[in-house]
């Protein structure tokens, strides 16, 4: 109880420090004294923090705790002051990042500190990264080389502490179609837009034939387009992009190769980091969580799972729903709950 208690006055104090992406010394300078204070030794690269249980062990394998402490802009739409954490007679607590992913950081802290007054078959690592809402490389990518091989992670994200299994990756293409300028008065040139129009169409409608069980097929949706300087001139150059949300079935280099095979246009991919991840059902954490009634399922939406090359699950308190909107709010028992459950879940865990 005493802990849950700590979590909230945590959240509310993270609530009341603008964290914005590339913008988070202030909460990781607040974490870092809380945490002090607590007796923790706190490491620090940038502003990710990260704690060890005592007693660490090389013969044992590495459990991952890990949420963010960035938060996107606020929305349009705020009744309230974002930045002043507010609890209502519902016991809702609002403020920006609440929800994503602040409760999550909170209650992963009072986990670790629950999990850590007692050996485990596992050692036990918190970290609080940062530039989780851009997918910076001054986040999480940059620390998992500071760490030991991790075994696995939970990933705090809010899911109504639903065990995300898998996650959709991400890659985004710029396009570019070419074709000759002309007066668009006189039959001559070759239109970019036209071009464009070709591969926009087979984007548009192509399906990979590998789909996913969780995740369902691979996304592609073009979603930019700019073409023209004038009215009167034919297009020389038709500049696309294009979101691709990938399935585990498929590497980000793999439909790449792929995609440059179909279409006419020039391709360059901005990215291949950020993949799909799938996490088997037969972990040992899938199949306590499946045990203690909690349904797998499989997120759209990207995390720093994106950045793992080992076993994860994303799961935390709140819901998806409300992340990236007005009056943002966690509730006080979605917290209390999560704590419990993240203790029963990981106590005494084999991997």
């Amino acid at each position: 109880m005493e802990n849950y208690y700590e979590a909230i006055d945590l959240l509310k104090g993270m609530i009341a420090l603008p964290s914005f992406s590339r913008d988070e010394q202030s909460v990781a300078d607040y974490l870092q004294a809380q945490w002090q204070q607590n007796g923790q030794k706190v490491f620090r690269k940038g502003n990710n923090l990260w704690l060890i249980a005592p007693d660490f062990d090389f013969g044992k394998p590495t459990l991952l705790l890990n949420s963010h402490i960035d938060t996107v802009k606020p929305a349009a739409g705020w009744s309230r002051d974002p930045f002043t954490p507010e609890e209502d007679e519902e016991g809702r607590l609002y403020g920006l990042g609440s929800n994503d992913a602040g409760a999550s950081v909170v209650s992963l802290y009072a986990a670790f500190c629950q999990l850590a007054e007692r050996e485990q078959p596992y050692n036990l690592i918190f970290l609080a990264s940062c530039e989780e809402e851009v997918s910076g490389k001054n986040g999480i990518e940059s620390v998992l080389p500071e760490l030991p091989p991790i075994a696995f992670a939970v990933v705090g994200e809010p899911t109504g502490m639903r065990p995300a299994v898998a996650e959709k990756g991400l890659m985004v293409l710029d396009c570019v179609a070419k074709g000759k300028a002309g007066h668009a008065a006189r039959n001559e040139g070759i239109n970019a837009i036209t071009e464009a129009m070709k591969d926009i169409a087979w984007f548009s409608s192509y399906q990979f034939p590998e789909a996913s069980d969780f995740l369902g097929p691979v996304k592609m949706t073009v979603t930019i387009i700019h073409a023209g300087t004038q009215h009167n001139v034919v297009p020389d150059r038709c500049e696309f992009t294009v979101d691709i949300r990938s399935n585990e079935c498929y590497t980000n280099e793999q439909l790449f190769d792929l995609i440059s095979q179909q279409v006419q246009c020039e391709v360059k991919a901005r990215s291949f980091r950020l993949s799909s991840s799938r996490t088997p059902l037969d972990h040992p954490f899938v199949r306590r969580a499946t045990l203690m009634g909690l349904e797998p399922f499989g997120s759209p939406t990207l995390s720093d799972q994106a950045l793992m090359r080992f076993p994860s699950v994303k799961m935390g308190p709140g819901d998806s729903a409300r992340s990236h909107g007005a009056d943002e709010y966690i509730c006080g028992m979605e917290i209390r709950e999560a704590i419990d459950l993240y203790v029963r879940l990981l106590d005494g865990l084999r991997l």
